[in-house]
């Protein structure tokens, strides 16, 4: 029958593989209970018709049976009433029912079978409908982790960026203070030779010739003449 080759993919599916290999598992286990459920309304319908059908074969076998009984009961009560040509038609009747006999169990078999297909297939589209309902419940689950696992994964990269942005910013303060204590210790230099050299005036700002040397200075006097003359002055005083 039509609908017995229309769900004998159904029968031999393997759920776990279909989802195992689906790009959006949640989104097909959804559609496939959908679609087991329209499928499972039919096969109720169907299924309910082979049924009636068995049974009407099988009630129809029945009585056919019970007219070959009748025949042949009747048969031995024509002989014995001394009716042989009686006897002969109720014999005769008994052979063309026994042919139909023949066939009415082929019949019978028949609608069995698919009665025990169509009852398989029922039992096997519930049992799959109950496992991807369980399923779903659990895959959803999972989507849900997974969907917050990436997330956690986006916020450690952003935090991961932050941190490179933070290094090149330590990188940048240090560079910065390097030239501050450099710039700070030319300071401290120059500094430095100033009061170097204003340490080694003051050792001489008691004698009053350096301020009369200072006046020439200004004056424009040659410093090797004044020296000169200073150690002339020098000379003289140490007499």
């Amino acid at each position: 029958m039509e609908i017995l080759k229309r769900f004998r993919d159904i029968m031999a599916s393997n759920i776990n593989a279909m989802l195992d290999k689906a790009e959006n598992p949640e989104k097909m286990i959804d559609q496939y209970v959908r679609d087991l459920n329209s499928d499972l309304g039919k096969v109720k319908a169907e299924t309910a018709a082979i049924m009636a059908a068995e049974k009407r074969e099988r009630r129809e076998l029945e009585e056919l049976q019970k007219e070959i009984n009748d025949m042949q009961r009747y048969a031995v009560k024509a002989l014995e009433a001394g009716n042989e040509d009686d006897a002969r038609k109720f014999l005769q009747r008994k052979v063309e029912l026994t042919e139909k006999e023949r066939d009415r169990k082929t019949a019978v078999e028949l609608a069995s079978a698919n009665t025990v297909q169509m009852r398989q297939m029922h039992g096997k589209l519930e049992s799959d409908i109950g496992e991807l309902e369980s399923r779903r419940a659990e895959l959803k689950g999972r989507a849900a982790v997974a969907k917050a696992q990436k997330k956690m994964n986006d916020l450690h990269s952003s935090v991961s960026s932050t941190g490179a942005r933070m290094s090149a910013f330590d990188q940048m303060e240090e560079k910065i203070n390097f030239e501050l204590d450099e710039a700070m210790a030319l300071a401290e230099l120059r500094k430095s030779s100033e009061l170097d050299i204003k340490d080694l005036a003051s050792k001489y700002d008691d004698n009053t010739s350096a301020d009369k040397d200072s006046e020439s200075l200004k004056d424009g006097i040659n410093v090797d003449d004044e020296l000169a003359a200073l150690k002339s002055q020098v000379s003289k005083n140490g007499q």
